[in-house]
């Protein structure tokens, strides 16, 4: 590779920067740009394109999740739990970036497996695959659902498409999604270098606020017509029952934040690595925000009808003029919104599908038939299951919960008690004992409820 004279102090300076090595085996991205020949022109980069391609990755399907928490928890106890679990990510997420500047790691799975070995590297890679295939498959369904349209124990909810033209096999859920996988997907995912993905990054965030601001004025004027009544404030306890169903929200909120397995991909792209820090203070403020706002408004418009998935609650008049028109909005807004998160999640999991199957490549975004060959094969596999498994739900309330709760937690906390460089404090110690608590409590909550509304669904016809 033949480097200008401007270019090579450039690289010289960012090397430096960093002082990181680069793992030739490590799955979850990117070599450096200084030791990649595809990407000579690549100045870096933005601090705003970081942030928002980080908090892209934050901000997915689990944000209409939240209104529900504020049900079981009250607006009090809820807010302050998603501000905690901000804070807790954001200290999983120093401890990864501290360990592995000392390790010299430029990806997750190189520090795993400078912690762990072998073992720990293909554990972590699993997990991500595990956790993003369930992601991008529920994101698949969730946009045929608001544009096609589900059935539910034998009740149609008309999907967006089918409300303004009928029914039509143009507009049916296969040929929906076919034309969002040729035609949005596909390109998208295509694109080598996360910060391609800055601008459909900054829109998806825009997207999101769109909900937020809409949903505001809606809930701001049925306050004023006074047709809102207070909300909780507090958890409703009285008795043990409702005691531990406060836990049920638990996954939700500890699973709200994860972004792990972006954080050294976007960190490889920057030009100055110390702004990684301040790139994840500013996405999870911003994500907190939305956070906070949407599960605010949300369950103070619809209160305690507020339902599991709070965009099901925009499927009724919401009782103010032009409501059938400010739920289009919202609905197409979400769903447009999942369309630009898909290839923020999509990118680590190739990269661990590769780092899997092949170890001691060159790196993928040098192999132009591998990368094509694994993006045609992992968008197959999420397209086919999004359209002959839509009841996938159950299945990843298991496995993605799990495998999430293991990549923010549980292999942070890990890497610090091993403590392979003897870096760790105390202080650092008793956080990530507490971790892996939270992680392992989640966890068996998930499992536990999941399984006890299986078996009293299974079970209820003969009862």
């Amino acid at each position: 590779m033949t480097i200008g004279n401007n270019t090579a102090p450039k690289k010289e300076r960012k090397s430096s920067k960093k002082g990181k090595q680069v793992d030739e085996n490590a799955p979850l991205l990117p070599k450096t740009h200084d030791e990649d020949g595809g990407f000579d022109e690549f100045n870096g980069a933005s601090f705003t394109g970081a942030v928002f391609n980080l908090s892209t990755t934050i901000v997915g399907a689990g944000i209409m999740a939240l209104p529900a928490t504020m049900k079981v928890l009250g607006l009090v106890l809820g807010v302050a739990m998603i501000i905690f679990m901000a804070f807790l990510t954001e200290a999983s997420i120093e401890l990864l970036l501290r360990f592995s500047r000392v390790s010299k790691s430029s990806s997750y799975g190189g520090l795993m497996g400078d912690a762990f070995g072998k073992v720990g590297k293909n554990l972590l890679q699993i997990a991500v695959m595990i956790n993003n295939i369930g992601v991008l498959i529920v994101y698949m369904i969730i946009i045929g659902d608001v544009l096609s349209g589900t059935t539910a124990d034998g009740i149609h909810h008309p999907g967006v498409l089918e409300g303004w033209f009928g029914v039509h096999l143009w507009n049916g859920r296969t040929a929906v999604l076919l034309v969002a996988t040729l035609g949005i997907f596909s390109p998208l995912a295509c694109l080598k270098r996360l910060d391609s993905l800055s601008y459909t990054s900054a829109l998806s965030v825009a997207l999101a606020v769109v909900f937020i601001v809409i949903t505001m004025g809606i809930t701001i004027v049925k306050l004023i017509n006074g047709s809102i009544m207070m909300p909780r404030l507090l958890p409703d306890v009285t008795n043990l029952a409702s005691f531990w169903n406060i836990f049920t929200v638990v996954p939700v909120l500890v699973t709200a934040y994860i972004c792990h397995y972006n954080v050294h991909s976007i960190d490889n792209e920057l030009e100055d690595s110390t702004q990684i820090k301040p790139v994840v203070r500013t996405s999870l403020a911003l994500c907190s925000s939305v956070y906070v706002m949407t599960s605010v408004f949300g369950f103070l418009l619809f209160g305690d009808s507020t339902m599991d998935d709070v965009l099901a609650n925009f499927n009724t008049d919401l009782g103010i003029p032009y409501s059938s028109f400010f739920n289009d909005v919202i609905r197409v807004s979400y769903a447009a919104h999942l369309m630009l998160v898909f290839p923020i999640v999509f990118h680590p999991l190739r990269l661990n599908l590769d780092g899997l199957l092949f170890p001691s490549s060159r790196p993928l975004n040098q192999d132009n038939f591998r990368f094509a060959s694994l993006t045609i094969a992992l968008i197959s596999v999420i397209f086919l299951g999004a359209n002959f498994i839509p009841s996938i739900w159950d299945a990843f309330q298991f496995t993605g919960a799990t495998a999430a709760v293991c990549i923010g937690f549980i292999f942070p906390a890990s890497l610090t008690l091993r403590d392979r460089h003897y870096i760790a404090t105390s202080k650092d110690k008793m956080l990530c004992v507490f971790m892996i608590v939270l992680a392992v409590l989640s966890n068996g909550v998930a499992i536990y409820s999941d399984a006890y509304a299986l078996i009293k669904k299974n079970s209820s016809p003969t009862a």
